[in-house]
C-alpha cells in the first residue's frame, strides 16, 4: 500500500464564505480531454456490468441473510418488495472495471474485482452504521434498525466471506494475487475504522494522524478497486502499484470532500442528518484541522468539543448549537484547509498515472473520475 500522505504545507488560512449544502470542492479538470468524459456512463458502465454478478454472489446466503443483503442493497424495500434503491455512487466498480482495460484486457475481465471490492465496502457499512448508530443510509433506514444488531454483523461478515470467493473462483494465479492485495486492504479499512472510533473519545488529534485513518479507511479499498482489474488482467506488481498510489490519494481526496459534507453537506443530498459528524464526535479533518490552527476561535473550538467528549448523549442538544460549532471550525480556517487538501490530494492521484503505459482513452477516463470525485454534493 502507497505510504500515507502528511499534511499540506502551512497552516489553514480564514475562508471566505460559504453555505451548506453547495457542491464542495471545486477543481480545474486536469485536461480538456478528460473534460469531455461522460462520467456518469462510466459509472453506469461499472454499475451494469457489477451488479448481476453482484446479486449472484449475495443469493448464495442463506435465508434470511439473503433478504437482509438484499435491501441494503437497495434491491428490495423493508416488506421485501422490489425496489429501486440508491446504490451509491459505484465509484469503486468504475474503476475496477476500468483498470482492467490498462492492459488492454476486455472490461468484464474487472468484473470479479469490482464485485469483491463492493462486496468489502458494504460488509464495512454495514458494520459502521452500527458502530456510529446511523439510522439512515442513501435516504433509507439501515440495515441494524430494520433487521437488528445481529443481522447487520452476520450479513457483514458474510459478504466480507463472499468476496474472497469471487476472486478465488477464477482459480487463476492472477485471482490470488488479486485477493492478496484486497485482503491487505481490508485489513487496513478496518484498522481505519478502529481508529476513527477510539478519535471519537479524544481530545486532541492530529492532522497526521487524521490522515493516517483516512488513509486506511478509505484511502486502501480505492487503491484496491484502482488496480484490482488491472492485476486480474495480468498486470505486473510495478503497473498495480502504481495505480493503487493514484486510488489511495484519491481515497484521500474523496475523504476529504466527504468530511466536509459530513458537517455541511445538504441532507437531501447525502441522507445523512444534519451536522452528522457533529452529532458523532468524529475527529474529521475540518475539525482536525481547525483544532490545530491556534487563535480565538480554534481555542473556543477545542473547549466545546472537550466539553462534548464528557457529554454522554449530543442527540439532546439544538440545531442551532451544531451550527454554533460548524461556525467556528470554519472561522478557524477549517473548511477551507479540507478543501484545499482534497485538491491537493487530487493531483497527486493524477500525477501517479504518469508512471502507467495506459491507452490515452483509458488515462482520460481516469482522470474524469477522480475529477467527479472531488466535485460532487453525496
Amino acid at each position: 500500500m502507497p505510504a500515507q500522505a502528511g499534511a499540506a504545507g502551512g497552516g489553514p488560512r480564514t475562508p471566505g464564505t460559504a453555505t451548506r449544502g453547495e457542491t464542495v470542492p471545486t477543481v480545474p479538470p486536469a485536461s480538456r480531454t478528460a473534460e469531455a468524459v461522460d462520467v456518469t456512463a462510466l459509472l453506469e458502465r461499472g454499475r451494469t456490468l457489477a451488479t448481476p454478478v453482484l446479486r449472484a454472489a449475495v443469493d448464495r446466503l442463506a435465508p434470511p441473510m439473503d433478504t437482509v443483503a438484499a435491501y441494503h442493497f437497495g434491491w428490495i424495500d423493508a416488506q421485501g418488495r422490489p425496489a429501486e434503491g440508491d446504490g451509491g455512487k459505484a465509484v469503486r466498480p468504475a474503476l475496477a472495471v476500468l483498470s482492467a482495460e490498462v492492459m488492454s484486457a476486455a472490461p468484464e475481465t474487472g468484473v470479479p474485482g469490482a464485485v469483491a471490492v463492493e462486496l468489502v465496502h458494504n460488509f464495512s457499512l454495514l458494520h459502521d452504521d452500527l458502530m456510529d448508530g446511523d439510522e439512515q443510509r442513501r435516504h433509507r433506514d439501515t440495515v441494524w434498525k430494520v433487521h437488528g444488531p445481529a443481522q447487520a454483523i452476520l450479513v457483514g461478515d458474510a459478504l466480507f466471506a463472499l468476496a474472497g470467493e469471487v476472486l478465488l473462483e477464477l482459480g487463476t494465479v492472477d485471482a490470488g494475487r488479486a485477493t492478496r492485495r484486497l485482503t491487505t486492504a481490508t485489513r487496513a479499512l478496518i484498522d481505519g475504522q478502529a481508529q476513527d472510533i477510539s478519535y471519537e473519545h479524544r481530545d486532541r488529534v492530529s492532522v497526521e494522524e487524521c490522515l493516517e485513518m483516512e488513509g486506511n479507511k478509505t484511502g486502501a479499498l480505492l487503491a484496491c478497486a484502482s488496480s484490482i482489474g488491472a492485476v486480474l488482467g495480468g498486470a505486473d506488481d510495478r503497473t498495480a502499484d502504481s495505480l493503487e498510489k493514484y486510488g489511495y490519494h484519491l481515497g484521500l481526496a474523496f475523504q476529504a470532500v466527504d468530511d466536509l459534507l459530513g458537517i455541511w453537506g445538504d441532507p437531501v443530498s447525502t441522507g445523512k442528518q444534519t451536522w452528522s459528524d457533529l452529532r458523532q464526535r468524529k475527529k474529521s479533518l475540518p475539525v482536525v484541522a481547525a483544532l490545530a490552527a491556534g487563535g480565538p476561535a480554534s481555542e473556543r473550538l477545542g473547549e466545546i468539543l472537550a466539553a462534548d467528549a464528557k457529554a454522554s448523549d449530543l442527540e439532546n442538544f439544538s440545531e442551532e448549537e451544531f451550527a454554533a460549532r460548524a461556525a467556528l471550525i470554519e472561522e478557524a480556517g477549517g473548511r477551507e484547509w479540507t478543501a484545499d487538501e482534497a485538491r491537493r490530494q487530487h493531483t497527486i492521484a493524477i500525477e501517479a498515472l504518469d508512471a502507467v503505459d495506459m491507452p490515452e482513452r483509458v488515462r482520460e477516463q481516469f482522470t474524469a473520475l477522480a475529477d467527479f470525485v472531488v466535485v460532487r454534493k453525496r
